[in-house]
């Protein structure tokens, strides 16, 4: 049997987080962290500059967490707090640190300034705690150990927290005696085409197992199966995963286009560089944004020939598309994708091509409503495919899922299309 995980929480301090004037990015990269250390994650707070708020959050967390994590709240300012409630919390006094303090002045003499006397109580610390070093910033963490349980107190930028996490807290943690004796190791497979209702019947006899444990969550991109195993190492763990992982990929074939940090800009590039094909985009309402995408993978040029973006009516008939089409069925409408796909794939050259045109909002188009998206794809080999919904989503949520829908559908026309290679 393996020992009880370490169990963890995290709390992101900060008023600007709960009026969401800034992304709790430092939650979700610590919660995609810590299983590898076989740390258990069971509960992320958010808490305000307060500080009879602040400290009982952190009280609480203490009272029901081995380890606490906390980021922000350790500048220099009257309502960077997280020190003071963590004194309180454990009913310590803070004091300046003289290391701590000739650092500090040290940092600020580098760089030709001096250091302002409020900064000193960035050298602070109590008694149960000792400085995490931060060399990107001016704020050193807190390592509060006492009682069995630990406290440890990041900044808030990401790009101290995360330096800081990875160089000075992960190595202390893996070196700490209550450290996990286990790891969690987890595998996700990205599925397209098919509802998250099918892919649950499908698997169902393997979502009985409980290591590795299966979940399915749908997605933007299409619907995610994530595999999670825990044993006494990584290769133990992928031991346990490899089966079920060649058993679910059997059962759902080609739905399943890639895994973990894979995109579907990358799996469909892949594609097309291995059979030789060439893409070209012709975009209305994404405005480029599908062009966009395909070239965040390095290498595209290789595959993507270019876009066309015509997004006012007059420039989809100067580039090609036929008047009568768009007279008889609308700018936005399916038979208008199809003709912006086959004008980017015979204007630019290419062996496929897709058209998006829509109605990104708030307002509505030829009496279409907003959300209303038609993608087509056209190879001049095989019949053009075309995909028509309504997204009730905002205007950029809309140009987003239309662009996800244009990726799933090229996919669906490579594995029906075998010509080009």
């Amino acid at each position: 049997m393996l020992p009880s995980p370490m169990k963890a929480e995290v709390i992101s301090v900060g008023t600007e987080l709960l009026l969401g004037e800034i992304l709790d990015t430092n939650a979700r990269y610590l919660g995609a962290q810590l299983p590898a250390l076989g740390i258990d994650l069971y509960y992320i707070s958010k808490v305000g500059d307060n500080l009879g708020r602040l400290s009982e959050v952190i009280d609480r967390a203490w009272g029901r967490s081995d380890l606490v994590i906390t980021t922000g709240g350790l500048g220099p300012t009257e309502d960077d707090l997280t020190r003071e409630a963590i004194g309180r919390v454990m009913d310590e006094e803070l004091q300046p640190d003289p290391d701590l303090e000739r650092q500090l002045r040290d940092f600020f003499e580098k760089r030709g300034a001096t250091m302002p006397e409020r900064n000193i109580k960035q050298a602070m610390l109590i008694s149960s705690s000792s400085s995490i070093p931060n060399p990107r910033g001016t704020a050193p963490g807190w390592w509060v150990e006492r009682d069995n349980r630990l406290i440890v107190a990041m900044p808030g930028p990401p790009v101290e927290m995360e330096r800081m996490w990875d160089k000075e807290v992960v190595p202390r943690l893996q070196r700490h005696p209550g450290a996990p004796q286990s790891v969690l190791v987890t595998r996700t497979l990205k599925t397209a085409g098919i509802g998250e209702g099918h892919v649950d019947e499908f698997v169902s006899p393997l979502l009985k197992g409980t290591n590795p444990s299966i979940g399915v969550y749908a997605r933007a991109d299409g619907v995610q199966l994530r595999l999670a195993a825990k044993a006494r190492t990584e290769e133990e763990a992928r031991q346990l995963i490899e089966p079920v992982e060649a058993e679910m990929r059997q059962i759902l074939g080609a739905f399943v286009w890639g895994a973990d940090d894979e995109t579907m800009e990358y799996a469909i590039g892949e594609q097309l560089r291995s059979r030789g094909l060439t893409l070209a985009t012709m975009e209305s309402c994404t405005g480029g944004l599908l062009a966009s995408v395909i070239t965040n993978v390095p290498g595209s040029s290789a595959y993507f020939r270019g876009g066309l973006v015509s997004y006012a009516t007059e420039m989809k008939t100067e580039w090609g598309v036929g008047a009568d089409v768009i007279a008889e069925h609308g700018a936005v409408s399916a038979e208008t994708a199809q003709a912006m796909a086959r004008v980017a794939r015979e204007r630019l050259g290419a062996d496929i091509g897709v058209g998006i045109t829509g109605v990104a909002g708030p307002d509505s188009q030829e009496e279409k409503p907003p959300g209303t998206v038609h993608v087509a794809v056209d190879t001049g080999m095989i019949e053009p495919q075309t995909l028509s919904y309504q997204f009730a989503q905002s205007r950029e949520a809309v140009k987003r899922r239309a662009v996800a829908t244009a990726l799933t559908l090229v996919r669906r026309t490579l594995l029906d299309w075998e010509g080009g290679a």
